[in-house]
């Protein structure tokens, strides 16, 4: 499969600080690709060093198989650009802001009037044409920077938190464009820092950490990678020892808690969890109530990996 982007062996210092210690980064072509990390962990750096925005102390970067430099212009305009802060212009509208970005690319009058339109319609900003952006709510705003960053319909496509500060609806509109600019060919890069999202969208995803890749794969090889694979909770009344002695003896079972009538039961692997916990409290005539089975989710997996500690 090629590769959109590979970086190998990156090295970036900031004096004493150690911002990227020998990164790699391998990107198939038609991918959405997560890329995650706690506060501080490298990812801007990397984004910045993989635009040639940054220059690097170490290392090897390509895109699309070319060396990517300050001067790679042909590789620039088959990139597209969307960043946490909205970048615009608060004097043009919506139609001459895209127009503007798009124009910087593309300079055919005629097809650069389709490709706006197209953008236009694409992030649903018909009826807002005319509007300045001051005139605009969060999530049509954000919807612009995305109709700016994409307007010249480049191939791989950077998405940095283009969700954050948005309502459900708008969220859910960004994602489901994401989703199609990528069935339509585009390679897509994403960070964010809300792992339902990722979780959602992304085939592949790493998480870095300290400057360095600490985990990559799916989001289900992902899950493999740490201890906690089920957590089974149980409102029961008065468990006494011997009970709890005997849950804990139950195959794959690694952490057993009761507290407040809540028996909270943690497996690393194994199947048919929940049917061996059901049938012990039948064989032994033990009334419960509710039942809850739950399997890891990406932000399980993240914090167990990078740690709980607050980052600045």
């Amino acid at each position: 499969m090629s590769q959109a982007v590979t970086v190998h062996n990156l090295v970036k210092r900031y004096k004493e600080v150690l911002a990227l210690d020998h990164f790699n980064l391998e990107i198939n072509e038609g991918e959405i690709f997560g890329l995650l990390g706690p506060n501080g962990s490298g990812k801007t750096t990397t984004i910045n060093c993989i635009l040639s925005l940054l220059k690097f102390d170490k290392g090897e970067i390509k895109v699309f198989g070319k060396d990517m430099k300050p001067d790679s212009y042909e590789l620039k305009s088959r990139i597209g650009v969307v960043m946490q802060n909205v970048a615009v212009f608060d004097e043009l509208t919506v139609y001459d802001n895209i127009d503007y970005f798009c124009g910087l690319y593309v300079k055919d009058k005629n097809i650069r009037k389709q490709y706006v339109n197209e953008a236009i319609e694409f992030v649903g900003l018909e009826d807002y044409v005319r509007f300045l952006p001051k005139k605009l709510s969060g999530g049509l705003l954000r919807r612009l920077n995305i109709a700016c960053g994409i307007a010249h319909k480049p191939k791989l496509i950077f998405f940095d938190e283009p969700t954050v500060a948005v309502d459900p609806q708008s969220r859910n509109k960004i994602l489901e464009g994401i989703v199609k600019l990528n069935k339509e060919g585009a390679t897509i890069i994403y960070t964010s820092h809300y792992m339902e999202e990722v979780e959602q969208i992304c085939t592949r995803i790493l998480i870095m950490d300290k400057g360095r890749s600490v985990a990559v794969g799916t989001k289900d090889e992902l899950k493999k990678m740490i201890k906690n694979t089920e957590t089974i909770s149980v409102y029961v009344q008065e468990l006494d020892e011997a009970v709890l002695s005997d849950i804990k003896e139950l195959p794959h079972v690694y952490d057993v808690k009761y507290a407040s009538n809540l028996l909270e039961i943690k497996y690393s692997g194994g199947q048919h969890n929940l049917v061996r916990v059901l049938d012990y409290f039948k064989q032994n005539e033990i009334s419960f109530g509710k039942v809850y089975s739950e399997h890891p989710t990406l932000n399980d997996v993240f914090l167990e990996i990078t740690g709980k500690e607050l980052r600045d």
